[in-house]
């Protein structure tokens, strides 16, 4: 089954211009279906979110805009003190208190996943997949920017549980818990992200 995002507006964005991005709701909200159900089909939460900067051919490291293209779904991320284990044919992955991801261009690891120690400080900037909020309580890491990494192209975008408030992400896609329950229950090792 493969997962197909259609956004409303394409822009293009600088990591100079990130922080005067003012989201309006047309740009970061995009309908979501699945496979061969149609966001019809899947009803009224049909909806998702994307990044507060829209969709863009021409992701930069910070620009808060989510990439066009078509993503395989490379492994399935959850917080075991929040979530049952998934049950899913890709690999999964249980956060702990230590799992980053470096977002850094200047670090080697870039756009991986990282583990942080506790008695040292990691030396170049990342972001913790241990988070207060639920957004990473589950979540897909797209093969984005990683055959091969290109540094400061965009780092950790994922498929995640979107904002309650339904805000704009950073540039992942967020989706309502019961759109993810559907994809983890019928992606498969073949599965892609298709956003458009």
């Amino acid at each position: 089954m493969d997962i197909y995002i259609t956004t409303a507006a394409t822009t293009k964005v600088t990591a100079k211009a990130t922080a005067k991005v003012t989201p309006k709701a047309k740009d970061y909200r995009a309908q979501i279906s699945l496979g061969q159900m149609s966001a019809r089909e899947i009803g009224a939460g049909n909806a998702c979110v994307i990044g507060a900067a829209g969709s863009t051919k021409h992701k930069g490291e910070g620009d808060r805009a989510t990439p066009l293209g078509s993503f395989a779904l490379r492994r399935l991320w959850y917080r075991p003190d929040r979530e049952a284990h998934p049950i899913s044919p890709l690999p999964i992955e249980a956060i702990t208190p230590q799992c980053g991801w470096a977002d850094d261009p200047d670090d080697r690891h870039y756009n991986q996943a990282i583990s942080l120690s506790r008695l040292s400080r990691y030396p170049y900037r990342y972001e913790t997949l241990w988070r207060q909020d639920h957004l990473y309580n589950l979540f897909f890491e797209l093969g984005y920017n990683d055959a091969p990494i290109i540094k400061g192209a965009g780092s950790a975008i994922f498929l995640h549980l979107a904002p309650k408030d339904t805000k704009p992400t950073e540039g992942c896609v967020g989706v309502s818990r019961t759109i993810m329950a559907d994809i983890i229950a019928r992606a498969t090792k073949n599965s892609f992200i298709h956003i458009t």
